[in-house]
């Protein structure tokens, strides 16, 4: 078996338990690359996103860091954050996406939190 498959049965198997149980919260979905991170609130029920942020932003870009580290997922959560809470979501259910909870992904979830998301 692939490494490739192996993820994507990791990935699903996450989204999975999620959706058990949201109880029709939206889902916070992370991405990582190896030079940028992105995230977004997105409504399974009604299918759309409600709020995204990135580290490809002109916003993120000038400030001259790359999106490869703790630094820029940290923006990228709080960034977030502002955005979900200024559309009115407040409570959430973490996708990590089938990556560990370690490091970027660890980092930008902190961030959401403290800027006013709850999961």
């Amino acid at each position: 078996m692939s490494l490739k498959v192996t993820n994507a049965r990791r990935k699903q198997r996450v989204r999975n338990s999620l959706r058990r149980s949201a109880n029709g919260r939206p889902r916070l979905s992370v991405f990582r690359s190896s030079k940028h991170i992105y995230a977004q609130v997105i409504d399974d029920l009604k299918g759309e996103t409600l709020a995204s942020a990135s580290s490809l932003e002109k916003t993120m870009r000038e400030s001259g860091s790359t999106g490869a580290n703790i630094d820029a997922a940290k923006a990228v959560g709080k960034l977030l954050a502002e955005r979900a809470v200024k559309n009115g979501v407040k409570e959430v259910v973490f996708d990590r996406g089938g990556y560990l909870y370690h490091g970027r992904v660890k980092a930008l979830a902190d961030a959401a939190r403290e800027s006013g998301l709850s999961f």
